[in-house]
């Protein structure tokens, strides 16, 4: 099963079972004609289509396409998309952060942020000696540091608030 979404506006449930394809659960019969690496030439119900596929990111799941000069962008989710939807998960990369706290205790060593400043998922944010071993605590996110509330030297306690985003 496929849900697509078409300019956001128009949404579809594709299910295919033996050779039956159905579109919101109405079986479609088309004759559908490829006619070069990009172009389709479709018909159904006494209507033609020519249809154009413009660009195609499959790691994305999108896809730019013009029928009879209508151009729509479509958005797809395949069945473990909707499971992860249902689950609650599907929005984890997407996730907001709007703060950092310390994993553990121990004593800021340095910071290499500061407020207002626009850092990327992976960027430094500081180094946290603990155990006699430093850490360095890396952005979780794109994100703008709204408040430094640390500097070196600092002690930190273990959930301790150190930056908010």
């Amino acid at each position: 099963m496929l849900q697509i979404k078409a300019n956001d506006k128009y949404k579809f449930d594709i299910t295919k079972s033996q050779d039956e394809l159905l579109i919101n659960g109405d079986s479609i019969n088309a004759d559908i004609q490829q006619l070069n690496a990009s172009a389709f030439h479709v018909i159904n119900n006494l209507q033609s289509y020519n249809v154009e596929v413009v660009s195609f990111d499959p790691a994305g799941k999108t896809a730019e396409i013009k029928v009879n000069n209508n151009t729509y962008n479509i958005s797809a989710k395949d069945q473990f998309d909707i499971l992860l939807d249902k689950l609650g998960l599907s929005s984890l990369n997407a996730a907001r952060v709007s703060e950092v706290k310390a994993p553990m205790p121990g004593m800021v060593l340095k910071v290499f942020v500061s407020e207002g400043e626009e850092i990327k998922k992976g960027d430094n944010l500081f180094v946290l000696e603990a155990m006699k071993m430093e850490n360095i605590i890396k952005a979780p996110a794109d994100v703008t540091v709204k408040t430094v509330k640390i500097k070196p030297g600092d002690k930190v306690e273990k959930g301790q608030v150190l930056l908010m985003f």
